[in-house]
């Protein structure tokens, strides 16, 4: 007899996935909204869901314009592409960014620009100080003068404060150099205790990119907010690349589902705290962590604790968990049962280092 198939709307196959918090699937919720949603098309600017989720998100961040795009790398070309109009120019950020390392090489190809990637010397996110160490300032025509300081929040989870990004804000503008801000997971910043509001983040950049897709668990989308000439900028410069979207109130009529049942409702501190506890587990193992956990990610130090590699990946794969290798990534679809099978992993992978050391071998040789 065959096993009925279980409907992946109503058990997300993403429950026991610790890989990234893009493997969110759509819920019924998501499903039950496409039937009210729009089917004007969005490059005639018709498609009325859309339009409101913009206009509704727009004044969540208090800027004045804002416009859906289809995923959060499209969201970040955009918005540098629309500031930078004219080379020679470079882009300041991050060593480990996202625009630098994950984007396909985007600022290059899009924007012909240089970037100038900056290593924290904090080693958790850049500073004013670190800022001003590699900004290329002047007319030296040996140089390509910065224009703009694109800002990560949250960068590898760990959040940077608003009050750094405000001391870079007020350098770039005594400048004339523009601020982005990739707000992929600015939610998940401002979903722990005491953060600061979406607005107030908003406030210190030109422009920023927020993703319906990671945190929030949409299947498809980001938003760009900033000016209303820059927002049009971005609109044209969306369709150059091949984003123009027709019937896109399907994506955002599920998007808006998502910030309503997850960010609004409360769901990211359910998933920050699964982070927590993740981090409390390993730590009791005697772990340690290779960056704060301010948020959903858990950075464990394998190497630290003696755990290899492949000794991680086996005892997690044994118990029905998807991990990526020392980076766990909550979010909101994961279970109580998974993170219990991921800590039952932990304590068998340290298990097998403490025998391995006992007895002068690898912890992967260790049966």
């Amino acid at each position: 007899m065959v096993a009925p198939k279980i409907s992946e709307w109503a058990s997300s196959p993403a429950a026991f996935d610790f890989r990234s918090d893009t493997l969110t699937t759509p819920t019924p919720s998501m499903l039950a909204s496409l039937t009210h949603a729009s089917l004007g098309d969005e490059v005639y600017l018709e498609s009325t869901t859309t339009t409101s989720l913009e206009s509704r998100l727009a004044k969540l961040f208090a800027k004045p314009a804002a416009l859906f795009v289809l995923s959060g790398t499209m969201g970040n070309q955009l918005c540098l592409r629309s500031h930078l109009t004219q080379p020679p120019h470079s882009v300041l950020c991050d060593v480990r960014a996202h625009i630098n390392v994950y984007e396909a090489g985007g600022v290059a190809s899009l924007s012909q620009a240089l970037v100038t990637a900056v290593r924290p010397s904090n080693g958790k996110w850049i500073t004013l100080e670190d800022v001003k160490k590699e900004v290329i300032l002047g007319s030296d025509i040996h140089y390509a003068p910065t224009r703009v300081i694109s800002v990560e929040n949250t960068i590898n989870g760990v959040i940077m404060p608003l009050e750094e990004i405000r001391r870079i804000s007020e350098f770039a503008r005594e400048h004339g150099i523009k601020m982005h801000l990739d707000g992929a997971r600015l939610w998940n910043a401002c979903s722990v205790p005491d953060a600061p509001e979406l607005h107030e983040y908003a406030a210190l950049v030109d422009s920023l990119s927020v993703c319906m897709s990671k945190s929030l668990g949409a299947p498809v989308g980001s938003f760009i907010l900033g000016e209303k000439k820059f927002i049009d900028h971005g609109r044209h410069m969306r369709k150059a690349i091949g984003g123009g979207i027709r019937q896109a109130g399907l994506l955002t009529a599920m998007a808006e589902v998502a910030l309503d049942e997850v960010f609004l409702g409360g769901r990211l501190a359910e998933t920050n705290g699964y982070a927590k506890r993740l981090e409390a587990k390993w730590r009791a193992l005697g772990g340690e962590t290779t960056l704060p956990v301010d948020t959903n990610m858990v950075w464990l130090d394998l190497e630290k604790r003696g755990v290899s590699m492949e000794v991680w990946m086996e005892e997690a794969r044994k118990r029905g968990v998807r991990i990526g290798g020392g980076r766990i990534v909550c979010h909101y679809q994961n279970s109580t049962e998974a993170i219990e099978k991921l800590e039952l992993a932990m304590e068998a992978a340290c298990k097998r280092a403490i025998k391995s050391n006992a007895n002068g071998e690898k912890a992967g040789d260790v049966e």
